[in-house]
């Protein structure tokens, strides 16, 4: 029996965050794939907002929605950066 407590030497299997999961059509539509990590998905949808010049110049807290936003942020026209997460959860299928 081996007693070593050594980490494994392979790559690890992502879970949580980490892990890829299929997204919703509209969501694919902003991140450009059908499987992603959440982590990587919020990566892709501040990318998104910044070439697109969507952060209102006045408080660059909010965002300015624009129609593909709007599919996966519930139809709303402005949104705060901090409700991105929750607004994303349902994009994510099991």
């Amino acid at each position: 029996m081996n007693c070593d407590s050594s980490p494994a030497t392979g790559p690890r299997t992502p879970r949580g965050i980490m892990k890829p999961r299929r997204v919703s059509p509209e969501m694919q539509a902003v991140v450009g794939v059908p499987e992603i990590s959440r982590t990587q998905a919020l990566k892709q949808i501040w990318a998104y907002i910044k070439q697109h010049n969507l952060e209102d110049p006045e408080n660059k807290k909010m965002i300015n929605c624009d129609e593909k936003l709007k599919m996966i942020f519930g139809g709303k026209d402005s949104i705060g950066f901090l409700e991105i997460v929750g607004l994303i959860t349902p994009h994510f299928l099991l």
